[in-house]
């Protein structure tokens, strides 16, 4: 009896533990660009802690959604809040900026554009490179899903929305090749020479360029200067009644030491 006893004693130890630790975790759900660096952040966070950060990349939209909805402790969004996503007691904070690339092939001789000729790229005004300056064949473009804050920050930035019916819908041409997420883009633009993408400055990489737009380089230090013109903020909201731990984590994102990780990878620190 006294060895029953003592094994429930544990066995009940062993699941308000478990039940604590589980209390201890903070969701964090939204844009796959924003995901790349939170993921980062929370690895540190729960390397300092103890306190485990769940991060999940499903779109700018889902992430608003799911902190106005309660489904995760703090939503990620590469886009400006409209209106009608706000609600009494969500709050946002900019966590970082970021500059939106337009990356070509490593083969394309292309190496700046206008803004008017990526404009007309999207719109299907300008379909052949040897209309920019480029070999002749025809443009292949890639955009993002219509979920996609990155997608819906470009444009915004490029004015590629129309109004149809008193209704604000893209104007991004209707053939435009769709990747889902900035890997998928990349994957894409990588390996069509004749291919042209936007993804998130912080997802550059050597396997593809990102063009100069009008005259300006796609960097931190041109995002800083505001001499690149396609910049976003990143952005977190969340409840005013979120729970402590979700708010620590995030004033700890805007210390030195978090705003440091934002920095090194790629991305424009705000504090």
């Amino acid at each position: 009896m006294k060895n029953f006893a003592a094994g429930a004693l544990a066995l009940m130890s062993m699941f308000t533990a478990t039940s604590a630790v589980a209390a201890q975790t903070i969701t964090v759900s939204g844009s796959t660009s924003v995901t790349g660096v939170m993921e980062v952040l929370a690895e540190t966070y729960t390397g300092k802690t103890g306190i485990n950060v769940e991060v999940q990349g499903t779109g700018s939209s889902a992430g608003i959604r799911a902190a106005n909805e309660g489904t995760s402790m703090l939503g990620m969004s590469s886009r400006d809040v409209k209106d009608s996503e706000m609600r009494e007691g969500l709050n946002e904070t900019v966590i970082a900026r970021d500059g939106i690339a337009v990356a070509v092939n490593n083969a394309n001789p292309v190496k700046g554009l206008t803004m008017e000729q990526i404009t007309k790229i999207y719109k299907g005004e300008i379909t052949d490179w040897s209309q920019v300056g480029g070999n002749k064949g025809p443009i292949v473009v890639v955009t993002r899903d219509t979920a996609s804050g990155t997608r819906g920050a470009f444009e915004e930035i490029m004015s590629l929305t129309r109004k149809v019916a008193g209704k604000k819908v893209s104007a991004i041409s209707p053939r435009a090749q769709v990747g889902n997420g900035n890997g998928m883009v990349k994957t894409m633009v990588a390996n069509n020479p004749n291919a042209i993408g936007y993804i998130s400055l912080g997802s550059v990489d050597e396997s593809l360029r990102a063009v100069e737009v009008n005259g300006a380089p796609a960097s931190v230090a041109g995002i800083q200067a505001g001499t690149y013109p396609i910049a976003r903020p990143f952005m977190i909201l969340h409840d005013t009644n979120a729970p402590g731990v979700a708010t620590d984590f995030l004033g700890w994102i805007l210390t030195e030491e978090g705003q440091s990780i934002v920095g090194k990878k790629g991305y424009v620190p705000v504090q």
